[in-house]
């Protein structure tokens, strides 16, 4: 169920959020939405704030579409490569 939220914020920071919008082809309230789900997405699963560096790291490992998803040994191989 979707349900209206208002934000209150300084003129220009919702012109630069237009503008936003406009370039990347979502609405606002999809842009603050995936904001709210990243906020999530960055807490572990005790709800504590991942450390920056890990939490940079979310979403760099999307595998290939129908490849399954990277695991230790695909870590490990690619160490023992990179390092012969």
């Amino acid at each position: 169920m979707n349900t209206k939220l208002t934000l209150r914020l300084d003129e220009e920071l919702i012109q630069k959020a237009k503008r936003y919008s406009d370039a990347s082809g979502k609405s606002l309230s999809k842009l603050v939405a995936d904001y709210f789900a990243l906020i999530e997405a960055a807490r572990d699963k005790d709800g504590h704030a991942l450390p920056p560096k890990v939490r940079a790291l979310l979403g760099a490992l999307v595998p290939a579409s129908g490849s399954p998803p990277a695991d230790e040994g695909d870590h490990r191989r690619h160490l023992e490569a990179k390092h012969r």
